[in-house]
């Protein structure tokens, strides 16, 4: 048996381990307050069959898609201009700091209460909680680019765009991996914050009338479907998608 092999088969009984724990747990609970697995499937079924499951799914992970793209491409740009720019570096280093330590919630609130409860207020309000974090692993990875490939791309007289391309992209995919990586599992969580305060859609929004009838079942039921739907992603999109990036180093 490979390590891979082992590796999988571990995993796949840990989730086994948890899924009999929980079932078994709220069996034994028989509380609307701890619903068994078995119970939040049937409301999954339930939700999926009138359509609100696939509706309501799709509408959040637009919106972390969005905000996630204008996250990583706003924030990767600025890393590496402060990466090369120490004096630029210098000048933006307390923005990036300020808004690192600015709670999300207040971000979100600001912006629902300047531009109203609007989706480009919502994206937006995503996107900069995401930006500084995206700008400050991307700004470690340029510090640390190597000078001398840099110089050999300047000898062979390659333009700017295949030495960023060829020679700089490649160093930094390590870093814009981790960005995306934690970036995914932080812009999902804040969107749905976005949509229970100010979004009349999405799982955020199902997930606030739950709570208002104490409906642990279906609050656990939207949760689990788009935890499910992230994994997919990570591990059908972003895993595949690091293994084609790193080819190189082999």
């Amino acid at each position: 048996m490979t390590g891979r092999s082992s590796t999988l088969i571990y995993r796949l009984l840990s989730l086994a381990a948890l899924i009999a724990a929980w079932e078994i747990a709220g069996q034994l609970a028989d509380s609307r307050l701890l619903p068994p697995l078995s119970t939040v499937v049937q409301v999954i079924a339930a939700e999926s069959a009138a359509g609100r499951m696939l509706s309501e799914t799709a509408i959040t992970l637009a919106r972390v898609l969005a905000s996630f793209t204008l996250a990583m491409v706003i924030g990767a740009a600025l890393g590496l201009l402060l990466g090369r720019s120490p004096r630029l570096d210098g000048l933006l280093d307390s923005w990036v700091l300020l808004l690192l330590n600015l709670p999300a919630l207040v971000v979100i609130v600001l912006a629902y209460v300047w531009f109203g409860q609007i989706e480009a207020a919502a994206i937006g309000a995503v996107a900069i909680n995401k930006i500084p974090t995206v700008v400050v692993m991307v700004r470690e990875g340029a510090r640390a680019l190597d000078a001398e490939l840099e110089d050999m791309a300047a000898s062979f007289r390659l333009s700017r765009w295949r030495t960023l391309r060829h020679v700089i992209l490649p160093q930094l995919y390590p870093y814009l991996m981790g960005a995306a990586r934690s970036g995914l599992a932080l812009v999902w969580k804040i969107v749905l914050v976005v949509e229970l305060l100010g979004r009349p859609n999405g799982v955020g929004f199902q997930i606030s009338i739950a709570f208002q009838h104490f409906d642990v079942a279906m609050i656990l039921a939207y949760a689990l479907t788009f935890i499910i739907v992230v994994q997919v992603v990570e591990f059908g999109l972003l895993r595949p998608l690091d293994r084609r990036l790193h080819r190189w180093r082999q």
